[in-house]
Formats: C-alpha cells, sequence, structure tokens
C-alpha cells in the first residue's frame, strides 16, 4: 500500500482472512450475517438475515447450548464470548468447525442480549497436543463451571493458610493445568513465599524476600494490581530480561501472575506455571482470574481464623495451670482440649494448688457459656480460689466463699447474663492418701482400683457457684489406695459426641477399664475416645466432633512399681467403696446400691450380687428408721478370683444393739436379721466405743444362702 492510500474496509480484510462477521440481536430474534459467515455456515455465500431457528438448525444441538451458557458469563464477567461450534449439514453430518468470538451487551429494561461478532473456521486439534489442551469447546464449558464449583467449596471449607494452599496444588483446571504453583505475600517491602508446589524444596531462595521493586512479575503484579500473563519464555526474557536467569532453569513454557485482592488492597501474588505453551485466551483469563479471587478470600480467612486462634489459644492457656514439681509417690496428668468450633475460648479449667505440710488442693470447674465472658470468669474464679485455699480454709469453706465472690460479679455486672459455674475441690494428703472432696454441682470423681475396677465415687454436693452466696458444701472423706487413680473431668469428657452422661461415662469407663499405658498416655486414651479418629491432626476434610471443652486431671498413688493394673502391689488388691447415708438423705441408700453394684461388677453369681444389695439396703433403712445417727458404708472385697469374699459393715453411732424378732405375718418391719442369716454366708455385730457396726460376709464359691461360716461358727 503506497502512502496517502485510504485503509481497505474492514469487511475486505476480514473476508481476506476468511474471516464472517455476525449480529444478533435477542430483542428481535434475528441473526445478520455477511457472505464469509453465510459460507462459513453452509449458505450461500451472500448477506442474509436469519431467524434464530434458522440459525440454530445449521449448528450442533449441543453447542447452541453452550452459546447461551457462554454469553451470559462473559456478559457477567465483563469479557470476550468465545466458543468453538460445529456446522450441520442438511443429514446431521459435520461439515466443520468454527470459532465465534463476540463482545455481547445486556440491555436490561428489554432484558436482551445484543452480540457482534466474527466467525472463523478452525482446525479441530488433535487429542493430547498442546492445542488441543487449550482448545475451547462445549464440553470445556462445562468441566470449566464444575472445576470453578468445585474449587469453590474446597477452599471455602480450607481453615487453614496450609489447607488452602494443599488445595490450590491440587486443583485441575479444565484443559490447562498447571504444574508450578507459588503464593506470595508482602511484608513491607519485600516479596515471602507463603508456599509453593512443584518446585524443590530450597528453590524458593533466591525469590524470598525479593524487594517489590525488583523486575518481577510478581512484584509488578503487587505493585500495579493488575494480572501478567506470559505465554512462551521468549515473551519472558523480553519483558524481564533481569529475572529471567532465576525463572529459566524450571523449564516452563507460560506463566500467570494474578493478584490476590481482598477488598481492593492487594495482598500478594499467585503464579500458576505451565510446562506447555498456553495462549491466555479470555476464557482461560477468566479461569484464573476467578480462582484468584477465590484463593484471596480463602487465605484472608485462613489467616484471620489462625490469628484468632493463636490469640485464644494464648489466652486460655496463660490461664492454665502447670502441674508444679513432682510428688513422691503420686503422678499427676491433666489435658485441655478447647471446642472445636466458634472461639477457642471457655470456662472449663483444673488446678493444682499447694497447700501447708505438703498437702496439695486439685480443682477442676466449668463456667458457664463458652466465650470471652466465660474465660474471664473463670480466671477470676480460679484466682480467688486459689487465695481462699491459700488462707488456709477447709474445702467446704473455700467453695462457700467462692460461691459468694461469683455471685458478688453476676450482681455488680449485667442482670441478663448472670452466670454460674460448677466445681470439684479435693484436698489430698500425698503421705495417707486421703482426700477431701467439696462439689458444687460438678460431677462425681471416679476411682480405677488397683485391679482396674472403675468406679464412681458418690460425693455429697450443694448448688454451683454463684447462684446462692449463703450456700453450703458438705465435706466427703475418700482414700485412694496404693496402685489406684483418681480421674476428674468436665461434662465435655463425658457428654460429646451425641452421648448423654449414661452412655458417655460407659465410653469413658470402658477406656479406663481396659487401658494400661502409664498416666499420660491413659489421658490421650481418653481424649481419644471422644474425638474419634484423629481427623484434627491429618490432612483431608474434617470431622469435627468436638462439641464442649474438656478438662481432665488424673492422679494416681503409686503402688509396688508405678501406676496402674500393672504396677499393682504384689499382694491380692483390695477394692473398698466407703459411703456415708445421712439422716436427712434416704435417697443415699440407692446410691450405695448402685456402688455396691459397681464393686462387683465382675462376681459370677448374680444371686449373690442380689443379696448383697438386698442386705445393705435393709442394714441402712434400719439405721435411718431405728435411730437419730448417720451411717456409714463400708464394703470390701479381698481374695483371688475365684476365693474372693465380699465385707459389708454399717456402722452407726447408736449404742442400742439389733435383736432377731419373729415379725407376723403382716408386720411391716422385724426382718432384717432374718434375711442377713438367711443370704450372708456369716455377719455379727461388732460394739464400738461409741456405737456399733453390722457386718456380713458372702463368699464367691459358696453361692448365696450358706448361713455358717467357712468354719462353721454362726453370729458373732
Amino acid at each position: 500500500m503506497r502512502a496517502g492510500e485510504s485503509l481497505p474496509a474492514v469487511g475486505e480484510v476480514l473476508a481476506s482472512l476468511a474471516t464472517g462477521l455476525w449480529h444478533w440481536s435477542t430483542a428481535t430474534g434475528l441473526v445478520t450475517v455477511d457472505a464469509e459467515a453465510a459460507r462459513l455456515l453452509g449458505l450461500p455465500a451472500e448477506q442474509t438475515v436469519l431467524t434464530e431457528a434458522q440459525t440454530r438448525a445449521r449448528l450442533h444441538p449441543v453447542d447452541w447450548n453452550e452459546i447461551t451458557g457462554v454469553v451470559q458469563l462473559a456478559v457477567a464477567e465483563g469479557t470476550l464470548a468465545e466458543v468453538r461450534v460445529r456446522i450441520m449439514d442438511d443429514q446431521g453430518r459435520v461439515v466443520r468447525v468454527v470459532r465465534s468470538r463476540s463482545k455481547p451487551s445486556f440491555d436490561p429494561e428489554n432484558k436482551a442480549y445484543e452480540l457482534i461478532g466474527t466467525l472463523q473456521e478452525v482446525t479441530e486439534p488433535r487429542p493430547g497436543t498442546p492445542a488441543g489442551n487449550a482448545a475451547v469447546t462445549g464440553d470445556w464449558r462445562r468441566s470449566r463451571e464444575a472445576f470453578l464449583l468445585d474449587a469453590g467449596r474446597a477452599l471455602a471449607e480450607a481453615r487453614s493458610t496450609e489447607e488452602v494452599l494443599r488445595v490450590a496444588a491440587g486443583l485441575a483446571m479444565p484443559g490447562f493445568s498447571p504444574d508450578g504453583l507459588a503464593v506470595f505475600g508482602v511484608d513491607g517491602d519485600r516479596l515471602t513465599i507463603i508456599g509453593h508446589h512443584g518446585q524443590q524444596s530450597g528453590d524458593e531462595g533466591p525469590f524470598t524476600h525479593m524487594p517489590v521493586a525488583t523486575d518481577y512479575p510478581a512484584a509488578e503484579v503487587v505493585r500495579t494490581g493488575r494480572a501478567v500473563y506470559l505465554s512462551s519464555p521468549q515473551q519472558y526474557k523480553e519483558r524481564y530480561p533481569l529475572t529471567w536467569p532465576l525463572a529459566v532453569h524450571f523449564g516452563r513454557e507460560s506463566w500467570a501472575f494474578l493478584p490476590l485482592t481482598v477488598a481492593g488492597r492487594t495482598m500478594g501474588a499467585w503464579m500458576a506455571a505451565f510446562t506447555h505453551p498456553v495462549a491466555f485466551t479470555p476464557d482461560e483469563r477468566s479461569v484464573l482470574t476467578t480462582v484468584a479471587r477465590m484463593l484471596a478470600q480463602a487465605l484472608t480467612r485462613a489467616g484471620a481464623a489462625e490469628t484468632q486462634r493463636e490469640l485464644t489459644d494464648g489466652l486460655q492457656r496463660s490461664m492454665l495451670p502447670t502441674l508444679g514439681p513432682e510428688i513422691p509417690g503420686l503422678t499427676l496428668a491433666a489435658r485441655y482440649i478447647p471446642t472445636g468450633g466458634g472461639l477457642q475460648v471457655g470456662g472449663d479449667w483444673y488446678d493444682m494448688i499447694p497447700l501447708p505440710r505438703g498437702r496439695f488442693a486439685l480443682v477442676i470447674g466449668d463456667v458457664q457459656g463458652h466465650d470471652v465472658r466465660a474465660a474471664g470468669l473463670m480466671g477470676q474464679l480460679r484466682i480467688a480460689l486459689r487465695a481462699y485455699a491459700a488462707e488456709g480454709h477447709r474445702p467446704d469453706a473455700v467453695l462457700s466463699r467462692a460461691s459468694g465472690f461469683l455471685h458478688g460479679i453476676n450482681q455488680a455486672g449485667n442482670d441478663t447474663d448472670l452466670r454460674f459455674a460448677t466445681c470439684l475441690y479435693i484436698e489430698v494428703d500425698p503421705a495417707t492418701g486421703v482426700l477431701e472432696a467439696a462439689r458444687a454441682g460438678h460431677l462425681d470423681p471416679a476411682v480405677r482400683m488397683a485391679d482396674g475396677t472403675v468406679m464412681v465415687r458418690a460425693t455429697a454436693g450443694g448448688l454451683p457457684l454463684g447462684i446462692d452466696p449463703a450456700a453450703d458444701y458438705p465435706t466427703t472423706r475418700l482414700a485412694l489406695e496404693p496402685g489406684e487413680t483418681l480421674m476428674l473431668c468436665t461434662d465435655g469428657l463425658v457428654e460429646t459426641g451425641g452421648h448423654d452422661l449414661d452412655t458417655g461415662w460407659r465410653r469413658i469407663r470402658e477406656i479406663l477399664e481396659g487401658d494400661e499405658a502409664d498416666l499420660e498416655g491413659l489421658a490421650d486414651a481418653l481424649v481419644q475416645a471422644v474425638h474419634g479418629p484423629s481427623s484434627h491432626h491429618t490432612p483431608g476434610p474434617l470431622a469435627d466432633r468436638r462439641g464442649d471443652d474438656i478438662a481432665l486431671l488424673l492422679l494416681c498413688r503409686h503402688g509396688g512399681d508405678g501406676c496402674g493394673p500393672a504396677a499393682a502391689p504384689a499382694r491380692t488388691p483390695v477394692r473398698r467403696t466407703m459411703l456415708t447415708v445421712a439422716q436427712a438423705e434416704p435417697e443415699r441408700i440407692a446410691v450405695g446400691r448402685q456402688q455396691l453394684r459397681e464393686l462387683l461388677h465382675d462376681w459370677p453369681s448374680e444371686d449373690q450380687v442380689d443379696s448383697a444389695v438386698l442386705l445393705v439396703s435393709e442394714t441402712l433403712t434400719n439405721v435411718l428408721v431405728h435411730t437419730d445417727a448417720d451411717a456409714l458404708l463400708v464394703a470390701e472385697v479381698t481374695g483371688a478370683p475365684g476365693e474372693r469374699r465380699i465385707r459389708i459393715e454399717v456402722t452407726d453411732t447408736s449404742d442400742d444393739l439389733p435383736h432377731k424378732r419373729r415379725p407376723g405375718e403382716l408386720a411391716s418391719s422385724g426382718r432384717g436379721l432374718v434375711l442377713i442369716e438367711l443370704l450372708a454366708n456369716t455377719w455379727g455385730v461388732a460394739p464400738r466405743g461409741e456405737g456399733k457396726t453390722i457386718w456380713f460376709e458372702l463368699y464367691e464359691a459358696d453361692g448365696p444362702g450358706g448361713a455358717d461360716g467357712p468354719d462353721g461358727s454362726g453370729p458373732a
């Protein structure tokens, strides 16, 4: 073309390139095509106007449906609509494949689309070739939408930066999956590597702490907030000659660097590198841009969640104590596990408080609620309990003062957000194993005996702390024998996972009775039993079963070589339970029956167990009915399996000795000693300095009904 000559018309240029023009308005339902476009559609080579139905008849039915989706997506993204369509003849055979590129617009008033675009014949690439990988077809469109849905769901479920990076590394983009990924962050004026995939460990060295002003694609993306697409090594070398030597040895053919933008702020860059050439068509760029947006949002959420978890976990653990120095003859283990949902801070706590004369106190409790207020109250209550214990108060007085303290906080605060707390306070004498317990609405402690038998130790209790400032908390004295392990826990250990107190306790009891690990291993086993499979520490979808905080304390008194059944003394261990039944608490007789059944859980004769339970009920009732004193129940199982005996003693402070009577047929009482004489192997009454003890024994080898002991003796 000579200087001064006018440029040829656009139509002539496109015709010389075998490219046709078309115009489609959904408002009129007409499609206008020029001569070249008509030829590509299999019509006479002349400009013509077609209806949508006539146009649709020339295209493959699947491709026509895809065009609608492509147009809507392009309008939503503000990009070009590009699609490959198959042209059909009158016999339904594919005569050619054309590529359509158009710029659609949408009229919201008429709810109509208008498109002006081009048609150009293309050669269908062979599968497996780079061109085939980059082909844009209707199937690719469907794959792309499915991919974006899956990617969005996976990134939305990721809860940590590590998980986000793992999801990003596993994304299989339809048709052009990258084989190398890197996520760059910004620290001041320098780039950082948040994570990478597809490179060897250490390859990130030259790119770490690179100044943002460097002539590097990721740095430019961070500076400008605009994506950089490099379709070939030549483009990379020409555009970034200074940093090209850093990238050349990776052997990549194409690169995409996209900004990670959240709320208008560029927080970093994402690199997707390919070992095959990628043209980065509008469709491909659209996919990469969408993934980058989702990745930025996921990283922001994960970073905020990790910061919150670090803060709340640090707050919670800063308020939890250490167990202090080693105590001769005793071993302690503790666990605190925050809940899996919401703020990982709550009201559960445990404590160990040194006391004078070598004693110490174990405390475990749970402030109502699972929020910052619960954690704050927990911290205040823990300090108050320590202060009252340090003043030398007994367990009942410590809890009474703590209840008044929490009640005062409630009254001084928001009347609509009153809180209470459950608590179990146990004073321990390491020399004797004597425990003095006071309980405020909390779970009773449990003891695993030296032979592995587990029993809940019933303790007297009062209202939860903070409800009544004048509440009374009676003290219960227990004894921890050599080889026995005491367990204190909050309800999160028992009730989590859809369990109630009954089924949850059976689950925990199986672990206590079956696990022979050391105390630390037993603590881990108890927590693991609640959480199920260790999904919180392994890759993959999380299956969080944690519905509440868990606080756990284990105390073992050494017997033989250490703690637990394997370390029991060489002599045959003794099972023992003790229970006080006050005149004002006749309902505790039922607790005594339950305690006895737990003590005899492996006794072979059910008849003997029933007999023992009946006799205990009779003797305890007699004390409450015929005296003004409280009753003390002591039950012991001794001997080797097969030759064991159960001895039960009921003691009261009355000096009136019982005597046998012969009640009439309709009498409502007077049969207690008759039953003992019929069902026990041996029995007797032992006067004390003040009061008396009624005792009886049953022998495992004999079965119920024997009236004489092994030596033929009768009542003592």
